[in-house]
């Protein structure tokens, strides 16, 4: 009886596993705190589907997607046309709206303000200490330490570091010409950290740090962050309406498009769209149908979750655009529309 039994329990077994769906991905650390909560979510919706997504910033993730060694990419930075080019009939995706926050570990000084060309030169490190005169003119009545200031910055290929060094090269001739905009860059100074959790461990463990990292990241670690002058002149801190107020600018039909140094009032500068990147033609029909469904979720359902994790939701119109655009992934036995 037990051996019929355990027979059974193992057929069992063996067949949940084969109805069982694991659908590979990795790619950007920016909205990793976001995409992991989706996965677990869908999952428990539809437990005969799991994501295996790889948090290794979206240098990896577009390198991992051109070699097919992943169903999907994710990155904050659109690929470029030489990206595209190796990699003919990839689709962008936007999933949410982030911001990149600016994080200062300064005992005593925990609301910062810093104007475009003060930080440009914290991190070409120009400024070498936190009472700076110009730092102090900034921020009247914070009590700034005689503090070295200590640059954290990404050592891999980042999303995140691409829309940081575009906001710069777009608010500073110096920084365009010096050390320019990508998701790798020469940097000045600094340490480097892996990851937005390695830069987020750098300015916690760091008393003088200032680093860049996803605005979630910063929250869930309790860190401080600075208010940035934007294009209107306003000083704003960021915010999942700060970020949507930076979300003006017309996106064309490939939805690869930058947002940074957007103008408006309450508009934060350093704000992004972040995209998971899928191949039109799907090899496999099963996993093309899964992503597909996954998409449709995402772009309802899953905007819900986005706010209490400090993203962004896409505006109505763009997912719209993007409920049209699922519809043209081409899946083997059925075709797109």
């Amino acid at each position: 009886m037990r051996s019929r039994l355990s027979i059974a329990l193992l057929l069992l077994a063996t067949t949940a596993r084969a109805d069982s769906l694991l659908v590979h991905g990795a790619g950007a650390t920016f909205p990793y705190p976001l995409y992991s909560k989706w996965f677990s979510e869908y999952h428990r919706l539809h437990p005969e589907i799991k994501f295996n997504y790889q948090s290794i910033g979206s240098g990896g993730g577009i390198k991992q997607i051109t070699e097919r060694t992943v169903d999907f990419g994710a990155s904050d930075a659109p690929m470029t046309d030489a990206e595209i080019a190796r990699a003919p009939g990839i689709l962008h995706f936007p999933t949410v709206i982030g911001a990149v926050a600016i994080s200062c570990n300064v005992p005593g000084a925990p609301d910062l303000r810093l104007a475009p060309d003060t930080l440009t030169d914290l991190f070409l490190g120009k400024i070498a200490k936190w009472n700076d005169p110009r730092l102090r003119a900034e921020n009247p009545g914070a009590k700034l330490p005689d503090l070295a200031v200590t640059v954290a910055h990404r050592s891999d290929g980042s999303g995140t570091t691409a829309v940081f060094t575009d906001y710069l090269a777009k608010v500073s001739p110096e920084w365009k010409s010096r050390v320019g905009a990508g998701k790798s860059v020469k940097w000045p100074v600094g340490l480097g950290g892996k990851g937005n959790e390695g830069v987020t461990g750098i300015v916690k463990s760091t008393p003088g740090a200032v680093g860049y990292i996803e605005l979630a990241y910063a929250s869930q670690n309790k860190l401080p962050v600075a208010a940035l002058k934007n294009r209107a002149g306003d000083f704003v801190k960021p915010s999942v309406e700060s970020a949507t107020a930076a979300a003006t600018t017309p996106i064309p039909d490939d939805y690869r498009v930058s947002i940074t140094d957007a103008p408006g009032q309450g508009a934060y500068p350093i704000s992004a769209i972040t995209y998971l990147l899928i191949y039109r033609q799907q090899p496999d029909a099963a996993k093309g149908k899964a992503i597909a469904d996954f998409l449709r979720w995402a772009l309802h359902d899953g905007q819900k979750l986005a706010p209490p994790l400090e993203y962004s939701p896409l505006p109505a119109p763009l997912v719209q655009r993007l409920d049209r655009s699922i519809q043209s992934i081409e899946v083997p036995g059925r075709a797109a529309r």
